[in-house]
């Protein structure tokens, strides 16, 4: 339950305590609940979920049980080969190995054993298909949609979705939904599908501010936190934590507490079996940022506020250490930015909805394409670095005609290419009656840009894209459109008006965080664990490595390292008492 500081008895003591109600944060405290630990969950923002409950919650552990549901052929072996080819030295292959063995168990656990459903999404291609060991489905899991009202007032805790990925006022929809909502007036089932959704909205807003049928992110929040609760776990929000409490022993000693902070009040709170570390990265970190990231230093991110990197300040000081030798310290989407009525910033990140879709283009300031439009959205990300190193790059411009925004929309403009006229007015919309006027407003060269379209429109009637290998790739032809011939990813772009929208490389997540081992225990300058101390998540050095080899390459690694977490915290030693833990001093 949520509990108040104040209220807390004198000396308080939990088996484990997880600092940051994120994904892997509140995984790992239900891990250890399941495990019989009293556990405290500890978030410094008022509501859980982080930056998870922003996403569409995709979970990739291979060789789960729910693989053969999709009849595709795997197995640990051939999962670690393409990891191999895809990471290679950039992460321990002792920590992937720990991964794909875990992973399939802490899924098993967790579902009999609570309230998380996954279910294998029927194709989810892994991002780099063409690698030896790649699959098309059978390892991207993804949270069953789950009832907000079972919650009751506790509702409220879970972070809402970013509004532009809602519609009608709050009503979350999921990519199943999208497909019968773009059919609504083309299909029965698909006009039963949309009505029953919009009826369930309706019945929602008259008791709820937003809509209480949570799917992706919130899914997966919504059946962690109410697991939590049912498992009695005691919650702290809008609380910070100001030390790590350690007991002086060899080698600094073992990490036995934390002093936390709410509304004034502070307390000292021990922890008799050790406290996990889930607080969401360094990602907006005063200082850290700006050194950990590509130049010009990223200015948008569509990240959950609360990932300050406070906690990585302390275990830092505790002797925790980075790790070395990532393809990148973060992960990275193409984003589009608005100003909101209310003056916040709403930034969208561009996955797969717009960019990949026949009839789109990207191009730099020169009009000219600098990267595979369908390739994932990392890579995206940092081929606008590398791209502004020699043309000015960012912003980038995603352009398409007024067929191309009809169909698939752009960015925060819906499909169906109506309702333009606030998009217009601030500026998010770009929109010429022809491309040198498009390309006037945006001040882009002209030229280039003809030429760009120009080219783009015979490899739409070739099929064959020679520059950059558009629609090649499984991946590739997963996120075009079908119904496009000859190659699901090409278009053309030819039908006035023509529309833009500005692209910038944002930050979704930290790729580097602490050195661990294969029980998430937080290694110290030696290689040695720091006793107590555990991290999970994007606190948690990626053992992928800063590469981006798959959908949800980071809720399911943080998964199954919660899962590992608790589970060596819960078995591994013998308390200590809260006589011993009385001597133990902050640092």
């Amino acid at each position: 339950m949520t509990i108040d500081l104040r209220r807390m008895p004198d000396k308080p003591a939990y088996d484990v305590i997880v600092v940051g109600a994120g994904g892997a944060g509140m995984a790992a405290a239900l891990f250890a609940a399941i495990e019989g630990q009293s556990v405290l969950l500890i978030e410094r923002t008022a509501h859980v979920g982080g930056t998870t409950a922003f996403s569409a919650a995709t979970t990739w552990i291979p060789n789960s049980h729910h693989r053969a549901a999709t009849g595709a052929p795997d197995s640990p072996e051939t999962a670690a080969r393409y990891l191999d080819l895809a990471v290679g030295d950039r992460s321990s292959a002792a920590l992937r190995r720990a991964f794909l063995e875990a992973g399939p168990k802490a899924v098993e656990t967790i579902e009999a054993q609570s309230e998380v459903k996954f279910r294998a999404r029927p194709f989810h291609p892994d991002y780099i298909s063409e690698l030896e060991g790649s699959t098309l489905c059978g390892r991207a899991l993804e949270p069953l949609p789950f009832d907000g009202r079972k919650l009751g007032r506790h509702f409220a805790l879970i972070r809402p979705p970013i509004p532009e990925f809602t519609v009608l006022g709050g009503m979350m929809i999921d990519r199943d939904d999208i497909g019968h909502l773009l059919k609504l007036t083309k299909s029965w089932p698909s006009f039963k599908h949309g009505l029953k959704l919009v009826l369930r909205h309706a019945m929602d807003r008259a008791r709820h501010p937003r809509g209480t049928r949570l799917v992706m992110g919130n899914a997966l929040i919504g059946r962690l936190l109410h697991s939590l609760l049912q498992r009695g776990v005691d919650i702290l929000v809008d609380t910070t934590v100001g030390e790590l409490v350690r007991d002086g022993g060899a080698d600094g000693g073992a990490i036995t507490g934390v002093v936390a902070s709410q509304a004034g009040d502070s307390r000292r709170i021990a922890a008799r079996r050790g406290v996990v570390l889930a607080s969401g990265g360094f990602s907006r970190h005063g200082t850290l940022r700006a050194a950990m990231l590509h130049q010009p230093t990223p200015e948008h991110s569509p990240i959950a506020p609360g990932n300050t990197g406070a906690m990585h300040d302390l275990a830092l000081a505790a002797g925790a250490r980075y790790g070395t030798g990532n393809l990148d310290n973060a992960f990275w989407a193409p984003v589009s930015v608005r100003r909101r009525p209310d003056r916040s910033t709403a930034v969208f990140p561009h996955f797969i909805l717009d960019r990949c879709k026949p009839g789109m283009v990207t191009v730099n300031k020169a009009g000219k394409r600098f990267v595979d439009e369908s390739t994932s959205y990392h890579l995206f990300g940092r081929a606008m670095f590398e791209s502004h190193k020699t043309v000015p790059t960012i912003p980038a411009f995603l352009i398409t005609d007024s067929e191309g925004l009809r169909k698939y929309g752009l960015g925060m403009v819906h499909p169906g290419g109506k309702k333009l006229e606030p998009f217009l007015r601030d500026g998010y919309l770009t929109m010429g009656a022809t491309l040198d006027e498009l390309a006037g407003k945006l001040d882009i060269d002209a030229i280039g840009l003809r030429e760009t379209v120009a080219r783009m429109n015979e490899y739409a009637w070739t099929g064959v894209d020679p520059e950059f290998g558009r629609g090649t790739t499984a991946y590739n032809r997963a996120n075009g459109d079908p119904n496009q011939t000859p190659n699901p990813n090409l278009g053309p772009i030819g039908t006035a008006p023509f529309y833009a929208v500005k692209l910038y490389p944002g930050d979704i997540g930290a790729a580097t965080g602490f050195v661990t081992d294969t029980d998430a225990r937080v290694l110290g300058p030696d290689d040695r664990p720091i006793q107590g101390l555990y991290a999970c998540g994007n606190d948690m050095n990626s053992i992928m490595g800063g590469v981006y080899p798959a959908p949800g390459i980071t809720v399911g690694p943080g998964l199954a390292f919660a899962y590992l977490a608790a589970r060596h915290a819960a078995h591994a030693h013998r308390p200590r008492t809260v006589k011993e833990m009385e001597t133990c001093a902050p640092l």
